[in-house]
């Protein structure tokens, strides 16, 4: 087979959950902080792209080129390494289903990785965004504040829905990454489900760790306005990736794996 099957993927995850679990401190700090930076990465490109485009003119292309280039975050994470705080929220679950780490593990590992990406996507947006300007300049500069004010407008309840949407679809780019045995289909399974979430326009915590301090480097918003909106995304996205992909796919295949 060109590809591993669900209850392979199940059995990887699992793997996986336990190595991110066995990392030392220092290695998930650099990881976590690397995979914040790649994340905005995505997010800058999508900026500089988009930022261009006169809406009337173009309509919808310039959200769907966009987001097929926003996919390089999530590539450079899998595939050169990085942990991210959306991904883990999907990986350990079952693992921690299987009996095989606990709680208390899951829990010190997403505040790890959480604080980690934030410090890495704050890094990059005031090093990039605020200080060499690339979202504080001309189109790029609305672009910036239309993005990061679509999401801050939102209620709590409404982020929270698009958050499960958004890691729902993330954590299913995952889900395919760890099925592909080669490096392109990895980069394939990555792609789609990313650039659904971001042409939808769901709601992701990681991104709004670059697009939303970009704005408010910029002047515009507030840090208590910021973390209403981390709250509500972070408790949708755990809900999209550790509920509706990590535990119902072991949920289906856990007894099938034992049985084997």
């Amino acid at each position: 087979m060109a590809f591993n099957s669900p209850e392979e993927i199940v059995q990887i995850t699992k793997d996986t959950g336990i190595r991110k679990i066995n990392l030392p401190l220092s290695s998930s700090l650099i990881l976590g902080f690397l995979a914040g930076v790649y994340i905005s990465f995505g997010f800058l490109l999508y900026i500089r792209i988009t930022a261009n485009f006169p809406e009337k003119t173009w309509g919808a292309i310039p959200e769907i080129i966009g987001a097929s280039l926003f996919p390089l975050g999530l590539i450079l994470v899998l595939i050169a390494g990085g942990e991210l705080l959306t991904g883990n929220l999907m990986t350990l679950l079952p693992t921690r289903l299987s009996g095989k780490i606990t709680t208390m593990q899951i829990a010190k590992n997403w505040a790890i990785i959480a604080v980690s990406n934030f410090a890495g996507a704050v890094f990059f947006a005031y090093l990039f965004g605020h200080i060499l300007g690339l979202t504080e300049t001309g189109p790029y500069l609305a672009q910036t504040l239309a993005v990061a004010e679509s999401k801050l407008d939102e209620s709590f309840f409404m982020a929270f829905i698009s958050g499960i949407g958004a890691n729902w679809l993330v954590c299913l780019a995952v889900w395919l990454a760890y099925a592909a045995k080669d490096t392109i289909g990895k980069i394939i399974g990555i792609w789609f489900p990313i650039m659904a979430f971001v042409a939808i326009g769901f709601q992701h915590v990681v991104a709004n760790m670059f697009i939303i301090p970009a704005a408010i480097f910029a002047g515009s918003f507030n840090w208590i306005m910021y973390l209403d909106n981390f709250l509500s995304v972070f408790l949708g996205n755990a809900v999209g990736g550790a509920f509706f992909v990590g535990s119902l796919y072991w949920m289906a295949y856990s007894k099938v794996i034992k049985s084997e």
